[in-house]
């Protein structure tokens, strides 16, 4: 007997997405929409700059001195990012870009010039972010007690190294760094070397296993552990990458002040992890970008800016981050619920 014929498939909806185009249309439209709302406050605060300091905001040195002032931490708040996305925190990123600035500052290392200082504050940092993973990978410590207690350490060491005394650069090739004559095109050489570990960033956030791993243990380490990822081994290298993070910040810092004091990266803490949060990034894990992080130190930077420009001052500075920060997570949760 011949089998009877099945029923025609119905044709799929041109309305219709395809399988999974749902969920991918919904994430997209919502990181594009948290995008253009931290453009839309970063364009209103240089619509403030330039109706309040029409001649001196939108100078071209100052334009200048604004993405300089945010590259060291923006670079910082790279790392931080990551270190966020996986579910942990750093409050030791200050304290690191203060000890990597004094260590490559001092006389014996200066004696091996650009090379030396470089080497130096990259592998401070790096060994600063490894101690900081082997604490909380292997060692079972919770981010926040062993981040405070390099926040700790590595401040009093800045301390002791320097003896409360500002180190002077004497290297020339560092110091060029920071003088107008080396900028291309109109543009700083931090500049260059921050957009550089953005972009570096976003591809390993986006384009790689490193980036899919960090996402998914933050979003839920067990599930990962399950899923074959090396839990810990995963936390130790995104220590170690905001440790870079902060040794690399330590030189340009050196490039833009010319010396090392153990007062440097103060508060870069609690910025960096501002910027992360109000560019999307979930203190819990699981969620976050590169772009939303820089446009937060893109933010704060020009708020400081206008403020400086306007002689007002810095109590009234910070309550206005705070209100951006609070503002800035209500839209997130309202895009959340809408999308």
């Amino acid at each position: 007997m011949t089998q009877p014929a099945s029923p025609p498939r119905p044709a799929a909806s041109k309305s219709e997405p395809a399988d999974g185009a749902r969920p991918l249309r919904t994430l997209t439209a919502r990181v594009d929409v948290r995008t253009l709302s931290l453009l839309g406050v970063l364009a209103v605060l240089v619509l403030i700059g330039g109706i309040t300091q029409p001649d001196s905001f939108l100078d071209t040195d100052n334009v200048q001195l604004i993405l300089t002032q945010s590259s060291v931490i923006g670079v910082v708040t790279v790392g931080m990012t990551f270190v966020i996305i996986s579910g942990g925190i750093d409050l030791s990123v200050g304290a690191i870009v203060a000890l990597a600035s004094v260590w490559a500052t001092t006389v014996a290392t200066q004696e091996y010039g650009f090379a030396g200082i470089l080497f130096t504050a990259v592998i401070v940092g790096m060994a600063c972010g490894l101690v900081n993973g082997m604490l909380i990978a292997y060692g079972g410590m919770v981010p926040f007690i062993a981040t405070l207690a390099m926040l700790a350490a590595g401040r009093g060491l800045a301390l002791q190294i320097t003896d409360g005394k500002t180190q002077m650069v004497t290297v020339d090739g560092v110091l060029k760094l920071g003088e107008r004559d080396s900028y291309i095109l109109g543009i700083p050489p931090l500049v260059l070397v921050f957009a550089a570990v953005t972009v570096v960033g976003w591809l390993l956030l986006n384009r790689t296993t490193f980036g899919r791993r960090s996402v998914a243990v933050g979003g839920n380490a067990e599930a990962a552990r399950l899923a074959g990822i090396d839990v810990r081994r995963q936390r130790l290298y995104l220590y170690l990458l905001s440790g870079l993070c902060c040794g690399i910040a330590a030189f340009l810092l050196i490039i833009l002040s010319g010396s090392g004091q153990n007062t440097n990266g103060n508060l870069y803490e609690l910025d960096a992890i501002a910027a992360a949060i109000i560019g999307g990034t979930l203190l819990s894990g699981g969620r976050g970008t590169i772009t939303g992080s820089v446009l937060g130190v893109l933010i704060f930077i020009t708020i400081q800016n206008i403020f400086a420009l306007n002689n007002l001052q810095s109590d009234v500075q910070q309550i206005a981050k705070g209100a951006i920060i609070v503002a800035a997570v209500l839209v997130q949760r309202r895009t959340a619920s809408h999308t």
